[in-house]
């Protein structure tokens, strides 16, 4: 596999996973891979790229802020994909445990992933 097969691949896992654990925690699902648009979906693998280059869970959240600014994200009480609104759109500092945990667990998804495929 291409190293760019292999972030993909790391991603979509890593995205299924964090939906696994969305349905636990209570948290709106994201939507299916294949339903994602490319901005989403090219976002998710930049996340996978930066895991697969030691990023940490704090930086990943900062990517995650970066990438959905730039789609026209804001703060809101309750996630909403149609008004672009999510609770988690604040400093990872400032988020509830559960949700730096989804941080920390896309990472290490990505990463066992990539470590099965080499």
């Amino acid at each position: 596999m291409t190293p760019e097969q292999i972030a993909e691949t790391c991603a979509r896992a890593a995205h299924e996973v964090n939906n696994v654990y969305n349905a636990a925690i209570g948290d709106p699902l994201s939507p299916a891979w294949g339903d994602l648009t490319d901005p989403q979906r090219n976002g998710v693998i930049a996340g996978a790229r930066h895991a697969l280059a030691g990023g940490t869970p704090e930086d990943s959240h900062a990517l995650w802020l970066a990438t959905r600014g730039a789609e026209g994200w804001t703060y809101g009480p309750v996630k909403d994909f149609a008004a672009k609104t999510s609770p988690c759109f604040l400093p990872y500092a400032e988020l509830p445990e559960a949700q730096r945990r989804k941080d920390a667990l896309f990472q290490s998804v990505v990463r066992a992933v990539a470590e099965a495929l080499r």
